[in-house]
């Protein structure tokens, strides 16, 4: 029974940002052509018993690369809640894309878990096509790889258990193998959707963002996720600045930082524009 399950904290740490408009974030555009900035984040689930890392973010080097901002390193990010690269046993990748996994490298004794459709898009055919492996990098993918050989990565094909509590989800849509995840909290089933959706309003208007390898799969994904979590306001889109406005401060020295998504909104997700 849910009543038995144990509980977590789950909290959205950002660590980058960047500019863009709204008509780059909607597939056929958007008629106001006015700023809707990207944020970056990673997430940690957490409580007495288990410490799992959702996504591992990018460091200065991707920064540059891709024209983001860089707040601070996920790493240290991790820092301000107290944990250590070296403490987290535990990771789910969302999707391989470089601001899901850049810094994989820096958690030594991490083991990643990951949607075997994931794994075979991102080191198949398709990345022949520049539209799909532009997003990715090919030394995140090529580390990944070693990692298997390495007995450090647990596939998972469909839905999966990660702990009590804990679950993943394929997806699809953004990418092939794109999963999101499922958190026990004190308010009910949290939903980490990562890139399933990015903003608010793709899940709540129905409307898709232009990087997409399967339409159709995007928008059921929307759905997907609103029955996986205890309602819509328990779904957390991948990079919404909103995030960090709606929910509760970890503390107020991480106030625009670091938010605690196991407590109930700030206010009503439909009270904020983007």
């Amino acid at each position: 029974m849910a009543g038995t399950l144990p509980r977590y904290e789950v909290i959205a740490l950002k660590y980058a940002t960047r500019g863009g408009a709204r008509p780059d974030h909607f597939v056929g555009g958007d008629a106001h052509d006015v700023p809707m900035p990207m944020d970056y984040y990673v997430w940690v689930v957490r409580n007495e018993e288990r410490l799992l890392l959702v996504d591992t973010g990018f460091n200065a080097d991707m920064a540059a690369k891709r024209n983001r901002t860089l707040l601070r390193r996920p790493a240290q990010a991790l820092a301000l809640l107290g944990i250590t690269p070296e403490s987290v046993r535990e990771i789910v990748i969302t999707h391989l894309h470089n601001d899901h996994v850049g810094t994989f490298e820096e958690y030594p004794q991490a083991r990643f878990h990951l949607q075997d459709e994931e794994m075979a898009f991102a080191t198949g055919r398709y990345m022949c096509c520049d539209r799909f492996s532009r997003p990715y990098e090919v030394d995140h993918v090529a580390g990944m790889v070693r990692l298997v050989y390495q007995d450090r990565v647990a596939f998972h094909r469909g839905d999966a258990q990660i702990a009590p509590g804990i679950s993943v989800h394929r997806i699809g849509g953004h990418t092939a193998g794109l999963q999101c995840v499922r958190v026990h909290t004190a308010r009910g089933w949290v939903v980490l959707a990562s890139d399933a959706s990015h903003y608010y309003e793709h899940f709540e208007q129905r409307r898709c963002f232009p990087l997409v390898w399967h339409v159709g799969e995007m928008m059921e994904g929307f759905d997907r996720l609103e029955a996986l979590a205890g309602s819509p306001r328990h779904v957390i889109p991948g990079h919404d600045p909103l995030v960090v406005r709606r929910y509760p401060a970890v503390s107020q020295e991480l106030e625009g930082i670091a938010v605690r998504l196991d407590l109930p909104p700030l206010q009503d997700n439909q009270g904020d524009k983007t």
